[in-house]
């Protein structure tokens, strides 16, 4: 797959919300020039304009970002902030995108975190060692008002679930924990922790220094754009703007559907791309766009090879700690596969619509919850295509390359230019 282009992101207010667009990695003297790392408003006047801009996590759920600081800083002990740059969902790229581009921006947004909720605690949780290096060099030219560690991961799909980076950074694997207790009850070292993607942190340094438009920046969301006719992108957009008007900005002007939210939101078709990008609304047309990562259906590309591409990485990505995720997992690829192949049985459709009624909530993560969602979107959203798949083999799937791949590619970014760093460490 060819290099993934930004479009129209990280503008000044002018334009979108979250400074310019830089292709070389941001140093301490830009961000300061940019207005960064300002004095810390009062956290509690922080934490309300946090809560009346409406900012939802970028992590994948969306949980409201006020509801989350507030349980933490309520949590009775000194809490620990986690920024999470463990980007799990194939298909997205702007996490690693903004630590390698942006780093002052999430510790700038890391320490109003700890402000807010009181934390003495900070760790940066990622595994992409361009990103790693780009954060230490980041804290090498800037003194930071908490403690902060690194902490590197294998990257695999569950590795960024809240109770697996927990688990890592107190040294263990990288892998979900039964709930409860949550994090924010009882996380690193057995204390209230936040664990909040980078996105959120951005935007969380961006509410603080620019308050008067917070709903703008609370509004908008970074998205990796893939698949179809065009080359992938990562670009900034306001929520509203409909799902087809973003397959045009990524260059798919007649899309069959969409995978939505890397692997979480499920499949859709032609006729849900005029949905606008907006939580409420894709929750009632039964879909998510997750963390953003959004891959279109070129015209004519079979769902049903989409689907077997998406559960084929499901079941290899299992953390094999649930008889029940690494049994379902399997038989919902190993079905779809037969239908992909034009081998399923006359009893698939049945077996697949019960797996995806019946397995969801069952695991110790959402993994699960993902595979069984996209087999029952697929019956949902393509119906006759998918019930063809049980007459004859299809001529689509026959035609799809293999090891397509689902994820893209990071935007390059070159290293960020040398920064007078003596004279402005520790700078307020």
């Amino acid at each position: 797959m060819s290099a993934t282009t930004i479009i129209s992101l990280m503008a000044e207010p002018s334009g979108t919300v979250l400074g310019a667009a830089p292709r070389t990695a941001e140093n301490v003297h830009t961000y300061l020039s940019a207005g960064g790392y300002q004095e810390l408003p009062h956290p509690d006047r922080l934490l309300e304009h946090i809560a009346e801009a409406g900012l939802g996590g970028r992590g994948g759920a969306g949980f409201p970002a006020a509801v989350k600081l507030r349980a933490v800083r309520d949590g009775g002990a000194p809490p620990v902030v986690v920024a999470n740059g463990e980007e799990g969902e194939p298909g997205s790229a702007k996490d690693r995108w903004l630590l390698r581009a942006r780093p002052h921006l999430v510790l700038d947004g890391l320490a109003h975190a700890a402000a807010i909720t009181g934390a003495t605690r900070g760790c940066v949780y990622l595994s992409d060692p361009a990103a790693g290096a780009a954060v230490r060099r980041a804290l090498a030219e800037r003194e930071q008002p908490l403690p902060i560690e690194i902490v590197e991961t294998p990257h695999t799909y569950v590795a960024g679930e809240e109770s697996a980076v927990v688990r890592r950074i107190n040294g263990g694997p990288a892998l979900p924990t039964a709930k409860p207790p949550r994090p924010f009850e009882q996380g690193v070292d057995d204390r209230p922790t936040l664990v909040s993607n980078v996105e959120t942190l951005a935007r969380i340094a961006l509410i603080a220094s620019r308050p008067h438009v917070r709903r703008r920046t609370a509004g908008s969301a970074l998205v990796t754009l893939s698949g179809g006719d065009g080359d992938a992108v990562l670009a900034e957009v306001s929520y509203g703007v409909t799902l087809r008007n973003l397959a045009t900005l990524q260059g798919t002007h007649d899309p069959a559907g969409a995978l939505m939210g890397g692997l979480f939101g499920g499949l859709i078709g032609a006729v849900s791309l005029d949905l606008p990008l907006d939580p409420s609304a894709l929750a009632a047309a039964r879909t998510a766009a997750g963390c953003g990562a959004i891959r279109f259906l070129g015209a004519g590309e079979c769902p049903v090879s989409v689907a077997c591409e998406a559960v084929g990485h499901l079941a290899t990505q299992s953390a094999r700690q649930c008889g029940v995720c690494v049994a379902g997992t399997g038989s919902i690829r190993d079905t779809v596969h037969t239908l992909h192949l034009g081998t399923a049985a006359p009893d698939a459709l049945a077996k697949l619509l019960r797996w995806s009624e019946g397995l969801p909530g069952r695991g110790a993560c959402g993994l699960l919850d993902a595979s069984a969602g996209t087999a029952g979107s697929l019956l949902r959203a393509f119906p006759d295509i998918t019930r063809a798949h049980l007459d004859s083999p299809c001529p689509s799937c026959a035609a799809a390359p293999r090891g397509r791949g689902l994820s893209v590619p990071v935007p390059e970014i070159a290293p960020s230019p040398a920064a007078p760093a003596p004279a402005l460490k520790g700078t307020p």
